[in-house]
């Protein structure tokens, strides 16, 4: 073939790679001035890669629980976990607080709302169990560290926000738990008088729905929760002023989803308003409905059967009420009363008075026609902002 064949050869293979270069460049800069057909094309490839690498995962990509827990990647540190009255919790580091000499005034711990108050106050670790008790008998558990962490006067978390609570569903009580052993017990009394008590292990369950704690048969709930070592003293106080003490061994231990067994036998129209631990120095203060109120010394109350219809604590009359809270208490506790108005008043337990069991008491809140006094609870940490420093109570509230 002659030379000049071959250059003519070139310059049209040149012509045409110069054409497909022009169209392939027009085309190009249709597609980044068109949005539609930027997204028609990622379709299309992704379509591909889909249709070329169509097969199942082979390896699963997961922890071994053996090996490696949540717990490992969060620090062990103590903290303080408080609740207040209408449901809000929080954690805070303990290294928040210091230590204060004796007469230090504290300093605040959260700001509630106008009408709320702590009532649930102890310390823990951020490995610990919180166990919370409905008035349902069920029971729910988070560990320390699930509970959000708050400033140290935030309000907190509402606790339907962690648990699984169902509508009218309420926690009547909150306990630490280290580890589910075999030596220690729970211990539910019902407000119709039933008392169960169940061996810590068997509350040992990860399940998110809660378990059974107590089977509770219609129109009862659970009035009282408390931890024990099996060697206590239980009390119990009802609407109409009676009270029954009797010791922890005259209830066997039995199964979770169990009803339990007779702990006071009440009379028509009775129920029981709180059920605890005993403990030797402190008074059983109890509280009627118009305001009345007097502690008494435990000492008065002798240590009978379990199942009997108990002695009275209070001497119940029309102008006083049918009792509506009780709980044991030593001096230097606080105590607030709150009435279905929403009106609160706050005491120091000091100034209440010392009287016999068959007393009706003094009146301790004054209220207003057609109210009255719905609930009473300890106070379980001081608010007054005073000091530089922070303070904080780790007491077992036994009622």
């Amino acid at each position: 073939m002659r030379l000049r064949r071959l250059t003519g050869l070139e310059q049209i293979k040149i012509e045409q790679e110069h054409k497909e270069l022009t169209e392939r460049i027009a085309d190009l800069k249709d597609i980044l001035a068109s949005e539609a057909r930027v997204a028609q094309i990622v379709k299309d490839e992704l379509l591909e890669i889909k249709e070329k690498y169509n097969s199942p995962r082979r390896t699963k990509i997961d922890h071994d629980p053996g090996e490696f827990e949540i717990e490992d990647l969060i620090t062990k540190e103590d903290v303080v976990i408080t609740m207040t009255h209408y449901g809000y919790v929080k954690r805070l580091p303990l290294s928040s607080y210091r230590a204060q000499r004796r007469g230090g005034k504290g300093v605040v711990a959260l700001n509630t709302r106008e009408e709320d108050f702590v009532e649930h106050l102890f310390i823990t670790d951020t490995h610990s169990y919180v166990l919370f008790f409905s008035n349902r008998g069920q029971v729910y558990r988070l560990k320390a560290h699930e509970i959000p962490e708050a400033g140290r006067t935030a309000r907190g978390t509402a606790i339907v926000n962690l648990l699984p609570l169902s509508s009218g569903e309420t926690i009547k009580a909150v306990h630490p738990v280290a580890t589910f052993d075999e030596d220690h017990y729970l211990v539910m009394i019902t407000k119709n008088g039933q008392i169960k008590k169940t061996v810590l292990s068997e509350y040992d369950s990860s399940r998110n729905s809660g378990l059974v704690g107590i089977n509770l048969r219609d129109g009862d709930e659970l009035a009282g929760v408390f931890l024990t070592d099996g060697h206590q003293e239980f009390g119990i106080v009802t609407y109409l002023g009676q009270a029954i003490r009797f010791p922890e061994k005259e209830v066997r231990p039995m199964g979770r989803a169990t009803a339990g067994v007779k702990g006071i036998d009440l009379r028509p129209g009775d129920f029981v308003v709180a059920g605890g631990i005993i403990i030797e120095e402190g008074d059983l203060l109890v509280v009627t409905q118009q305001g009345y109120g007097k502690r008494t010394p435990l000492a008065e109350y002798r240590v009978t059967s379990r199942g009997g219809k108990g002695i009275r604590t209070a001497h119940i009359t029309n102008k006083t009420g049918p009792v509506v809270g009780a709980r044991v208490v030593v001096e230097d506790h606080e105590v607030m009363m709150i009435s279905s108005e929403g009106i609160m008043i706050r005491m120091k337990v000091a100034d209440i008075p010392r009287q016999g069991r068959s007393t009706q008491g003094v009146r301790l809140m004054r209220l207003q026609d057609n109210d009255q006094v719905v609930a009473v609870a300890l106070v379980a940490e001081k608010d007054d902002d005073e000091d530089d420093g922070r303070t904080v109570q780790n007491e077992e509230i036994p009622f």
